[in-house]
């Protein structure tokens, strides 16, 4: 599809989206908020957010008098309101990684187009621009091409393009990868300039939020167009913005506030009269879907379809710890992809050290654990979920929010906590990413497969076994008690702020129900009332006799940190008589 046909395509998914653009403005006279959209949409941007640190915690808890209609829009409309001080560092610096591509004519470089830097070595543009392998053998990709800060003109640097080594393109989506060669001194482009990465996760923006567009308009250095530039439509695989664009633009990465790139903008939308009335982009999460794994996996960004092998395995114990025949198991939670193994353990032990410590219990060492780490096998499950995941996502949410008020809670709940859970809706907010989490391993087979193998991998074969889990991992610690080596002894399993006491999640558990695996000693488990994914979710009412539990005092900003849990004198006191 050339440029014209792109544009025509726009135009018919920007009428096609009229009832959505009317309620929307339907929605804004009735709320009296500017920034609105789906609800799933909202809560993905307010969660987000509120993970990111974007909005200060002192700011949410003033908000609590809202409205739950209209409390995420308002996260939400806070945080594009007031921009942090490094905002424009922060552009200046996302910025670089834009480039202005250029076909050689007649001795001089025309410029075509905009690409951008997704890796060290791969530049991300439109179909459109660069079409097939011997178009981008031609071609150029120029960076630096802009004014200095004090005026003075630029002085670019041309790189050439390897689509022998890599060109993946795809006409519907409109996108194109290439291999960027590098410079004459061996550099690769992205060591220069920097380049943004892909992120295929939902909650990166809503309807009314600004966009940031950076590109090379008709050719011309680089501009930026961040005034009166707002997202109006989301649709399945692209974006409707306002805000100026020209040929040239085609390429250009669509930023967020928080410099994340949301879209590939690839057209203007003309009208019926050929007046152009919008701009469209297509959607990161799209294109993120439907990379080949080759290319997701040296991304870092992996389709929900691929389980590529995992990176890291985990950090292994000392051989002679516990005197060798006793071991310490760590199974970590969610939103751990990309992270160091080892920086995890000692996060885990410095918790369990204070509790000790608090116990008068000498403390031990990081590598006296084991922390088998399934993070990043775990990373082709959260892109997206699948519809029958999203039905179990929702259940999980409405079961943790109906039960969060029942009787056995200590005093006190009902009114901050209970609110918290059930009545205002913020409960969806900091629970989301962690039952969005549980929902995709409960819900696909291969991937739930694919965790208990990376486990696995790291776990001893005989001797005793403490395994203390966390969140998701105590789901995960539950399943793997049914595939434990035959010489593999648990005399103790800790669960610490577990969903464990969910009907949901119980019935997709490979026991069947709320039964107790034969593999397991004694069974703690920990809850705080405080903790957003166990509140009002203790095991002890299913799981009658199968287990001891007990309530802990977790601090209301970290109620769900495995280190606050760990800190317990009880709960360390226990995990060390068990290893002696």
């Amino acid at each position: 599809m050339d440029a014209q046909a792109h544009a025509e395509a726009a135009a018919e998914r920007y009428e096609g989206a009229r009832s959505g653009r009317a309620l929307t403005e339907r929605r804004r006279e009735q709320t009296g908020q500017h920034i609105v959209d789906a609800p799933d949409q909202v809560l993905a941007r307010a969660g987000r957010l509120i993970q990111q640190g974007r909005v200060p915690a002192a700011v949410v808890e003033r908000l609590r008098e809202q409205s739950p209609d209209t409390l995420l829009e308002r996260i939400i409309g806070l945080s594009a309101d007031f921009q942090p001080a490094n905002f424009l560092t922060r552009g200046a610096r996302a910025i670089t990684s834009v480039a202005r591509v250029a076909l050689g004519s007649n001795g001089r470089a025309v410029p075509i187009g905009t690409g951008f830097l997704i890796a060290p070595s791969i530049l991300l543009t439109n179909n459109h621009v660069l079409p097939e392998p011997e178009t981008a053998a031609e071609a150029q990709v120029e960076f630096g091409a802009e004014m200095s800060v004090d005026d003075q003109p630029p002085v670019w640097t041309r790189f050439t393009l390897d689509p022998d080594d890599l060109f993946v393109t795809d006409v519907p989506l409109d996108y194109t990868f290439v291999r960027v060669r590098p410079a004459a001194d061996g550099r690769l482009a992205g060591a220069l300039y920097g380049w943004s990465r892909l992120i295929g996760a939902q909650g990166k923006i809503t309807i009314g939020e600004s966009v940031n567009l950076v590109g090379h308009p008709a050719g011309r250095l680089k501009e930026i167009t961040i005034r009166r530039s707002e997202l109006v439509d989301q649709l399945p695989s692209h974006l409707h913005y306002s805000g100026d664009t020209e040929q040239g633009s085609s390429g250009s990465p669509v930023f967020n506030d928080q410099w994340e790139v949301v879209a590939l903008h690839h057209s203007g939308v003309p009208g019926p009269d050929g007046a152009w009335v919008a701009n469209e982009g297509v959607r990161v999460s799209s294109i993120v879907a439907s990379l080949p794994p080759d290319l997701a996996a040296e991304l870092g960004t992996t389709p929900r379809e691929s389980l590529p092998a995992p990176r890291r395995t985990g950090a292994a114990a000392r051989p002679e710890a516990f005197g060798g025949t006793r071991h310490l198991i760590l199974i970590h939670g969610r939103g751990q992809a990309g992270r160091d193994p080892e920086a995890m353990r000692r996060e885990w032990i410095a918790g369990l050290n204070k509790g000790l410590t608090l116990a008068a219990i000498p403390a031990i060492t990081p590598g006296d654990a084991c922390l088998p780490f399934y993070g990043d096998r775990l990373t082709g499950a959260l892109e997206s979920l699948s519809p029958t995941a999203q039905a179990l996502y929702d259940r999980l949410l409405t079961e943790a929010a109906s039960v969060s008020g029942r009787e056995g809670l200590v005093s006190g709940l009902q009114g901050a906590l209970s609110w918290l859970a059930a009545t205002t809706g913020l409960d969806r907010v900091l629970i989301a990413a962690i039952f969005h989490d549980v929902a995709a391993y409960l819900d696909a087979p291969a991937v739930r497969q694919a965790v208990l193998d990376t486990v696995t991998e790291t776990l001893p074969t005989s001797g005793q076994a403490v395994i203390v889990s966390h969140s998701l991992g105590t789901v995960v610690a539950m399943d793997l008690m049914t595939r434990l080596p035959g010489n593999l002894e648990v005399p103790l399993l800790i669960t610490l702020g577990s969903p464990l006491g969910l009907d949901t999640v119980q019935t997709r558990l490979l026991t069947g129900g709320p039964i107790r695996p034969d593999r397991a000693g004694r069974w703690l488990n920990v809850w705080s009332p405080a903790d957003p994914v166990s509140i009002g979710c203790p095991c002890a009412d299913d799981w009658k006799g199968q287990l001891d539990e007990r309530a802990v005092d977790n601090p209301l900003g970290r109620a769900h940190d495995v280190a606050e849990y760990l800190g317990h004198p009880e709960i360390a006191a226990a995990i060390h008589q068990a290893l002696s």
